[in-house]
């Protein structure tokens, strides 16, 4: 991301502004002759926003309103620069200043932020002749009480979605697990986090069997990633660890999916790249945390040796999985990336993968999926960032009459359940490998959109970078 974040003293009068103004307040720091303010005030009095060309710059006038959630109104406020970056991209216009003179300078925030989001475009394999992608070069704040730190920290937590929605975009012929452990490395170089990769025969001595399992059918050997970011002066003595699925490609297996269900399966590592963006950001704002990010790599195909229904698999923790069905191999990967995080003694882990179909019938695009056996003040501000960020979660149960499908009759453990409540039976499978306060995200369904929706660019979403980041830091 190219676009600078600044802060500047006084409003600049060439540059096109957003002015936020409160309720019967006055504009104060742009210059407008006569009929402009005659024309304005007619226009507020019977409407919140005011789009004038004043034939040498924009002037986009918003009187926001404020709803009884705080977080309703940010994502308003999101949502409407959207509107105005389109605007300012069919206008070209390429630099942009915030006035806001309102008591709530969060709003400042969230207008710069929705601009961000929407810029976002991948562009990689479109020929030059063919692009129309547009980019701000420098959006302004003349706000005296925001402070240059939280722009900054802005700036990086989008940078952390621009490269989680990056690799999510890439196909999957190009981002295999080979390539995708480059660009890891690459990234966690530039971010400062510590980083190790594990190859084929380190999985093997690690008796990763479900890792390995989901591997047989591919030509490309699987990874397995630690990254790490702890600081002298991280303040939680148990680290908080980050668990993404990273399925590079999921045909299902020799499970195969029917018709389309695999035009999108590029996205199935979207849980991996949300750990990457959201440990980018962390690294870069110095936030003093200890935290552990795990990625399981591999893709899932129906060649070679690849596992079949009925197979028994033992996994790194010693149980035995009957395998019934190849499409449900996420969980089978993530099984043993949460047997490993239990070395670390962990203050709490979340994992995120668009695991079920399920999940995505059950709350469409506009929602992720969540479990936790975490206590209520732990699960409490994880919903709390995720509806600070929208990137809402709708809590589902994790009561053990469900584990009650899962039940084999010549393995420890099924990785499926009947045809009912799949994400919840997905989630009883993981739970059985975890034995600390843990937080499960399904995000099937809003991880990668065939439209799109406002901000969220159609496409990669990167969901999972700014709650988690949120999260993150409300804990420590």
């Amino acid at each position: 991301m190219n676009t600078a974040v600044v802060k500047i003293k006084e409003s600049l009068p060439d540059i096109t502004v957003i002015y936020l103004l409160p309720k019967n307040g006055k504009l104060s720091q742009i210059s407008l002759t006569k009929t402009e303010e005659a024309y304005i005030k007619q226009q507020l009095s019977s409407n919140k926003s005011v789009t004038l060309n004043t034939y040498y710059r924009w002037v986009f006038i918003r009187v926001p309103e404020r709803l009884e959630c705080l977080s309703e109104t940010l994502e308003k406020a999101r949502r409407e620069s959207c509107c105005i970056y389109e605007k300012l991209k069919e206008q070209k216009i390429t630099e942009i200043q915030i006035i806001n003179e309102t008591d709530l300078p969060e709003l400042s925030l969230a207008y710069a932020e929705g601009l961000l989001l929407s810029q976002y475009h991948f562009s990689k394999y479109i020929s030059e002749k063919k692009r129309t992608e547009h980019e701000l070069k420098k959006i302004y704040f003349t706000q005296s009480t925001l402070q240059e730190k939280r722009l900054s920290e802005l700036h990086h937590l989008i940078e952390g979605v621009y490269i989680t929605r990056d690799l999510i975009n890439e196909p999957a012929n190009v981002l295999n697990s080979i390539n995708f452990a480059k660009e890891v490395r690459k990234i966690a170089k530039e971010a400062g986090l510590q980083i190790t990769v594990f190859e084929k025969k380190e999985i093997e001595a690690m008796k990763m069997g479900g890792l390995l399992a989901v591997n047989r059918g591919s030509v490309d050997p699987p990874c397995f990633i630690k990254l790490e970011h702890k600081p002298k002066n991280a303040k939680n003595k148990k680290p908080i660890i980050y668990v993404g699925k990273g399925i590079t490609f999921d045909s299902g297996g020799l499970n195969i999916k029917p018709g389309d269900s695999m035009d999108t399966m590029k996205c199935d590592m979207s849980g991996a790249a949300a750990v990457l963006g959201c440990m980018y950001a962390l690294a870069k704002n110095e936030v003093p945390v200890h935290f552990i990010g795990l990625i399981p790599l591999t893709d899932n195909r129906p060649g070679f040796n690849a596992f079949a229904p009925g197979d028994i698999i033992t996994m790194m923790d010693g149980s035995t999985v009957e395998m019934l069905n190849s499409d449900a191999e996420g969980r089978m990967i993530l099984a043993d990336a949460l047997h490993y995080a239990k070395q670390f003694k962990p203050m709490v882990v979340i994992d995120i993968a668009t695991l079920t179909g399920s999940a995505s019938a059950a709350v469409g695009r506009n929602a992720t999926v969540v479990f936790a056996n975490t206590d209520e003040t732990i699960y409490k501000k994880l919903e709390n960032a995720a509806f600070s960020t929208w990137e809402r979660v709708v809590r589902f149960p994790l009561w053990n009459d469900y584990a009650e499908s899962l039940k084999s009759d010549i393995a420890d453990i099924k990785n499926i359940g009947n045809k009912q409540a799949g994400a919840i039976t997905a989630a009883k499978f993981l739970e059985h490998f975890t034995n600390y306060p843990w937080i499960h995200l399904d995000i099937a369904g809003p991880a990668f959109l065939t439209e799109k929706d406002s901000y969220r660019s159609n496409g990669a979403t990167g969901i999972g970078v700014r709650m988690v980041y949120q999260f993150v830091k409300s804990l420590i």
